[in-house]
């Protein structure tokens, strides 16, 4: 029977490259739209999972957002709509699919978290401290789910050719970030893709509780 992946944020970027590799090596992936499954509300996320008929075998909480404020100017409304979806929305699914996942004595879990949650930069406090609690996160539930053959990670990229990017980064600024990169340029979406298939792949059966930086070597300067 073929596994089944949950993608969160598989619209674009990350997410769609996520989504087309698992396809390509015959995972069938769910990938719910906005109206199928609202990350700002638990309401939705609960009845998106209890309708499901299939077992979840893979869980990638991917889908983000990264308003820019700097901390004298936060909105508070807008900061709580980000926690939610960053932090708030990937605890409520691996609350809800854990414990399937326990039973069957197998399941996969990456988060998607950033640069930003070890090292800053102006603007991104609440970005930042939401997946700072991302990592925390997927420590305390690797070691709950260890011992049930469920291994959960965290994936860290630095600067990725995404829209995102391009909203938060004028294209001087990209530039300037290129050359300021050891590797002198960005990551492509499949390139972290790649490394996020690993950790939901048979290959991978020792890696948990980790958060793997994939920056090109931007942290390391």
């Amino acid at each position: 029977m073929k596994q089944v992946a949950l993608i969160t944020g598989a619209s674009r970027g990350i997410g769609k490259a996520c989504a087309e590799l698992f396809i390509e090596n015959g995972i069938v992936v769910l990938a719910p739209s906005r109206s199928e499954m609202d990350l700002t509300s638990s309401e939705s996320i609960r009845n998106y999972i209890a309708s499901l008929d299939c077992k979840i075998d893979i869980l990638i909480n991917n889908a983000g957002i990264n308003p820019i404020a700097n901390i004298t100017e936060l909105d508070f409304e807008t900061s709580h709509t980000l926690m939610q979806t960053n932090f708030w929305a990937p605890t409520l699914l691996i609350n809800l699919l854990a414990p399937q996942m326990k039973a069957q004595a197998y399941g996969r879990i990456v988060n998607t978290s950033s640069i930003w949650s070890t090292v800053t930069k102006g603007g991104r406090g609440m970005y930042a401290s939401s997946k700072a609690a991302l990592n925390a996160l997927t420590r305390t539930a690797a070691v709950e789910l260890a011992p049930y053959n469920v291994l959960v990670n965290a994936v860290a990229p630095g600067y990725v050719h995404t829209e995102l990017t391009a909203v938060n980064n004028t294209p001087e600024q990209i530039e300037q970030i290129k050359q300021n990169l050891p590797i002198k340029r960005l990551a492509e979406p499949k390139e972290i893709a790649e490394l996020i298939y690993f950790l939901c792949s048979s290959k991978n059966s020792f890696v948990t509780g980790q958060t793997i930086i994939a920056d090109g070597g931007y942290t390391i300067l």
